[in-house]
């Protein structure tokens, strides 16, 4: 072989292979479109073709006349991407002075915030949460690499109110507690979808034409609470804990003749747009919650079982002991004074233990037991709210000789506070026992109603003529010779039962104590029943002191706001007194409005606004039939942008609550003197000031009673 033939060959080789390398990507090109392509294709698609979330608005609660408790705000969070194409320092700057301007942080808080992320990081959070004015002030920035996005809230409209009833959610809107978790399949809706395109660069962003499904709103619920109630409630409630250094404390308002709850008021209570400032004990319901001894309110179970099984008489008389005390199967049974012979309306008005255990004795233990039970004792009562107790009711087998008498009088038994407003709403109601509930009906985002609760009963606990007969004994408790003189109210009849208990703590019964007062009105023709429940109550423990006068002031206010109950008052002239004014000081037009359709009051507006700041006649005073209410209406604040001023509304007249509320959405601090009502306030009305400052409120507080507490007070 000659070297030419040599060369020529090798030439050939390479050019053989070289044209190798076009065919092979020909064959290569064919392979992905036409071989392969549809699958290349899909799987291009699930790589970069993603679906992201909608958010579904969380449904809203409104109270019984549709003022809204709790609903939803947008918040924006703020973010950074400083790797992202065209993003520039100078901008991000600019971004950090305009947060530090509306958030009060510094300039190079956030500077720090970014040079400490993680290298190569494209996501920093700067703020969780901005104003609606500073989200403005940087999209007209068009800075790239700032990342705005929009996440709803939950609001509580009026702070603290009814705060275990309605209970929070968590950051991903989850109900916890109350309302909020009971129904929260039907208050957060479904999340629709977007589909999204994901780049090389791992960004996401949408694009004309791309799917997407519509989020369902969440279901609103329409509660039977009355927020005039139950700001009453938890106002009486928390005067009354106050004056007689109670640990702790409970109100229940309930309609017996459905199981309607108007009000549920315990404190402690909670903040729910910020439930992480409060003690997590806090947070719990103790009204459905917690398991008490409760004393002489469980008398009612003794007293119908007694009539029903015909062991005791009216007219009999029962004799105790001269020091007020007795010896049964070993263990010590006291009054809480010497009350000599007594009949039986005597015996439950004047709470003898010794006499209501030796009628109770005469019961054969099953029926005894069958009759709590039928009361509602030993087992939930459904209320709709989470978390509820049963409580504890031993069977007969399990009792000791003395289980019967001291289980007569409230001991030996455990109950919620809920079971007791059960159990004296279903005396209230003629002997027809109802479900308490809080939710009246559901709606969707159009207001149709999509469920609708109905009142249902559970049982008849006694025969119509043993509630009739036992009516006036039990009125007789709230007079002036019964354990509640301190209930009564002028003119309005009321019927009830006192209750003391000493708590069990550490295996023994200590000098500490629970006090109770529930009782329904009008009692011949009942619209409520209310619990009042004070934890170790330092003035006396008397369950007739305490709770009792408690009892008195919420059920007078709520008599002022009920015209058919002040109609009903014997010694009031239903021609002459038309209502009493409601306190308005503080709402807005619409509820004030809603409230006066309701009690057919003729109003005349004054002022510029929305916001109610005074009115007359004030609060509390009677009016009459061609009386109208003046109300004065005015700006919640008059702010000056430029300068961050805030004119003030006069303040005087309205609760500490009311008053905080307001100074809070100003902008304002506020340095509270006294409680009870605002008297006076500095700044004036109408000054001017900037926003973060300090306005001192002063109040007063009615007087709570400064009577001898050494009073012949009842269990």
């Amino acid at each position: 072989m000659n070297e030419r033939s040599y060369i020529l060959r090798r030439l050939f080789l390479v050019l053989g292979l070289l044209l190798l390398i076009p065919v092979a990507i020909l064959l290569q090109l064919l392979r992905i479109n036409v071989a392969e392509g549809e699958a290349l294709r899909k799987l291009w698609s699930q790589q970069t073709i993603q679906y992201i979330d909608i958010p579904a608005e969380r449904g809203a609660i409104y109270d019984q006349n549709g003022t809204q408790l709790a609903s939803n705000s947008v918040a924006y969070q703020l973010a950074l991407d400083p790797h992202a194409p065209g993003a520039r320092a100078d901008l991000f700057q600019e971004v950090f002075r305009i947060l530090s301007k509306h958030t009060g942080r510094s300039v190079p808080y956030y500077q720090r915030r970014v040079n400490q992320a993680r290298s190569g990081s494209r996501y920093i959070i700067l703020e969780r949460s901005i104003p609606v004015t500073a989200r403005e002030e940087i999209v007209q920035l068009q800075a790239r690499g700032v990342i705005l996005e929009e996440e709803y809230q939950r609001r509580y409209a009026f702070g603290s109110l009814a705060s275990h009833l309605l209970g929070y959610v968590n950051r991903e809107l989850h109900g916890v507690n109350g309302l909020e978790a009971r129904f929260q399949n039907q208050l957060e809706g479904e999340n629709g979808l977007q589909q999204v395109q994901r780049d090389r660069s791992n960004r996401i962003f949408s694009y004309v034409g791309a799917p997407r499904k519509q989020p369902v709103q969440g279901y609103s619920l329409h509660t039977t609470i009355h927020s005039f109630i139950q700001a009453i409630a938890e106002e009486e409630l928390r005067e009354g804990v106050r004056s007689t250094r109670s640990n702790k404390g409970t109100v229940i308002v309930m309609e017996p003749s459905t199981g309607a709850i108007r009000a549920m008021a315990s404190l402690p209570d909670f903040d729910p747009n910020n439930p992480a400032a409060s003690d997590p004990g806090n947070r719990r319901n103790p009204a459905i919650s917690d398991m008490i001894e409760p004393g002489s309110t469980f008398k009612l179970v003794t007293a119908i079982a007694a009539l029903e099984e015909g062991v005791v008489d009216f007219d009999e008389e029962f004799l105790t002991p001269e020091d007020g005390q007795t010896v049964i199967h070993g263990q010590m049974m006291r009054d809480h004074d010497p009350l000599g012979t007594v009949n039986f309306t005597e015996a439950i008005a004047q709470s003898s233990n010794i006499a209501v255990s030796e009628i109770a004795m005469r019961l054969d233990p099953e029926d005894f037991y069958q009759y709590a039970r039928n009361l509602g004792f030993g087992t939930p009562t459904s209320i709709d709210l989470p978390n509820e107790e049963s409580g504890r009711l031993q069977k007969p087998y399990d009792w000791s000789r003395v289980t019967l008498p001291w289980m007569s009088i409230g001991y030996e038994v455990q109950t919620t506070p809920i079971q007791i407003v059960q159990a004296y709403g279903a005396f209230a109601n003629g002997g027809m026992m109802m479900r308490p509930y809080m939710v009246d009906r559901v709606t969707n985002e159009f207001g149709e109603t999509v469920q609708l609760h109905r009142p249902s009963s559970v049982r008849r606990i006694a025969s119509k003529k043993t509630i009739d007969r036992l009516l006036p004994v039990f009125e007789e408790v709230v007079s002036d010779s019964g354990t509640a003189s301190w209930a009564q109210v002028p003119g309005l009849q009321i019927a009830g039962k006192t209750g003391t208990a000493q708590k069990f703590i550490d295996g023994q019964y200590r000098n500490r104590y629970r006090a109770s007062f529930v009782g329904f009105f009008p009692s011949r023709d009942p619209k409520y029943v209310i619990l009042v429940l004070l934890d170790e109550p330092k003035t006396s423990f008397y369950g007739g002191f305490t709770a009792g006068q408690i009892f008195r002031e919420i059920a007078t206010r709520i008599a002022g706001l009920d015209p058919d109950i002040h109609e009903s008052i014997p010694g009031r002239d239903s021609e002459d007194v038309l209502a009493f004014a409601p306190d308005l000081l503080g709402f807005d037009r619409s509820v004030a409005e809603t409230l006066m359709d309701e009690l057919n009051l003729p109003v005349r507006w004054t002022g510029d606004g929305d916001h109610i700041v005074q009115q007359v006649p004030e609060p509390g005073d009677t009016l009459r039939p061609g009386d109208h209410l003046e109300i004065q209406l005015a700006r919640l604040s008059t702010v000056d942008e430029e300068n961050e001023r805030v004119t003030l509304p006069d303040f005087r007249g309205m609760s500490m609550r009311k008053a905080a509320h307001l100074l809070q959405d100003l902008g304002l601090s506020i340095q509270q003197i006294g409680s009870g009502t605002i008297y006076n306030q500095f700044p004036k009305a109408g000054d001017s000031m900037r926003t973060g400052r300090t306005v001192t409120i002063r109040g007063r507080i009615r007087s709570f009673g400064t009577q001898d507490l050494a009073m012949g007070g009842g269990q």
